[in-house]
């Protein structure tokens, strides 16, 4: 049994980041952070594509907006300070088809409301000389975007917390939460943790420790699978750095595009279709009763139906290399199916909730005795440092 001040659920950079804030704020706390895996980042922060967002696409004043823009300069300041590599190259927003012009304006507006600095208007030719391969009608240069190792900057994450006087658990599993003598007791497969205050940041299972916490959420996480293909490298040519089309807006995913990993690798995608399972990474995961819960919840049942055309897709896309290879090619005429290779795949815990609202902002609620994140998708990697700013806040104003 172990006796702490605040046990954080989640070893994802959300979770590292709650837990380094409050040492550095409050070195007196005695923090823990639980992880179920042997090591940090094991899946939606390890599985991403590595790229450090600029906050162009979120609503002003969201939760989203205000953490991805302040959590950017954090996570700068943090990968210079650790000397951890990165690089700020910059990325395009193309437009292929007139229809998508307001949409791409939209999304210029957004990042101007947003303080973004240096947005520029391209012409199919602007566009063409920083991307030469790249086909559009128009487009949008955001110089704030990057790319990052995200499973390198928890690592560092960790172990500057670890430095400070936290603890780490790792292979933990929590299989139960309950209350004793006004204190939180968190079971896990590797022992017992009593805490003052209980956060939690399971990312994937975060409503299921919302439950086993006591707090009814009325929302579920729905994992959509997001797959990559990598260009072979002797085609690696064809894309410099970011190339991302005009997202859609009534759907919280950007679309597949084109992604410079910090290791030099490009990656493309990622499409988004429901996991069978919540840590579904391959096409043949599958577990009966994560399923059932996503394709029983009412809210699930009600997007289906109205983005089922879009959905279809998706699937299709998965399955169909020929497909894929297709919608790559509205941005990169160039690239062929033979370019591409199997690449890592992601699964995205998306909340849903049950009038069938894909919930589009961060969402972070609180009860007695325990502080929840229930919903960060990306750019939460991004976000990271400053969601755990803002839920540190959250936390200290108990203590």
């Amino acid at each position: 049994m172990s006796n702490h001040d605040v046990v954080v659920i989640g070893g994802g950079i959300v979770g590292l980041s709650t837990a380094l804030r409050l040492k550095q704020q409050r070195p007196e706390l005695k923090v823990a952070v639980v992880e179920k895996e042997s090591g940090p980042a094991a899946h939606q922060t390890g599985h991403n594509s590595g790229v450090i967002h600029s906050g162009i696409y979120y609503k002003p004043g969201s939760l989203k907006a205000r953490n991805c823009i302040q959590g950017y300069y954090d996570l700068l300041e943090f990968c210079q300070e650790q000397h951890i590599p990165f690089e700020r190259c910059g990325k395009v927003i193309v437009a292929t088809r007139q229809e998508q012009l307001p949409a791409l304006e939209n999304v210029f507006k957004r990042g101007q409301e947003n303080g973004l600095a240096g947005l520029r208007h391209l012409s199919a030719e602007e566009v063409r000389e920083i991307e030469p391969h790249c086909t559009g009608i128009k487009g949008i240069f955001v110089p704030q975007t990057g790319i990052v190792d995200y499973k390198v900057v928890c690592e560092r994450i960790a172990k500057v917390f670890q430095d400070l006087g936290g603890e780490v658990f790792y292979n933990s599993r929590v299989t139960g939460i309950s209350r004793a003598q006004g204190k939180v007791v968190v079971a896990t497969s590797g022992g017992e943790f009593h805490a003052k205050l209980l956060v939690n940041c399971a990312g994937l299972y975060c409503d299921k420790i919302a439950e086993m916490a006591g707090l009814k959420t009325d929302v579920r996480i729905i994992p959509f699978r997001g797959e990559y293909y990598a260009l072979r490298p002797e085609k690696a040519y064809l894309v410099k750095n970011l190339i991302y089309p005009v997202p859609d807006p009534n759907f919280p995913f950007l679309g597949v595009h084109f992604t410079r990993r910090i290791s030099g690798e490009i990656e493309a995608g990622p499409n988004a279709v429901l996991a069978y399972r919540r840590e579904g990474y391959r096409k043949s995961d599958f577990h009966a009763g994560e399923l059932w819960e996503s394709l029983s919840w009412k809210g699930f049942r009600k997007v289906a139906m109205k983005y089922w055309k879009t959905g279809l897709g998706e699937l299709y896309r998965s399955y169909s290399k020929s497909a894929f290879t297709r919608a790559l090619q509205e941005l990169v005429p160039e690239v062929q199916e033979s370019d591409l290779e199997p690449a890592g795949a992601g699964v995205r815990a998306q909340a849903c909730d049950r009038e069938g609202g894909l919930i589009d902002d961060f969402v972070i609620r609180e009860d007695d005795g325990s502080i929840h994140v229930l919903n960060a998708p990306s750019p939460a990697a991004t976000s990271g440092l400053s969601i755990g700013t803002t839920v540190a806040a959250l936390v200290l104003k108990r203590f």
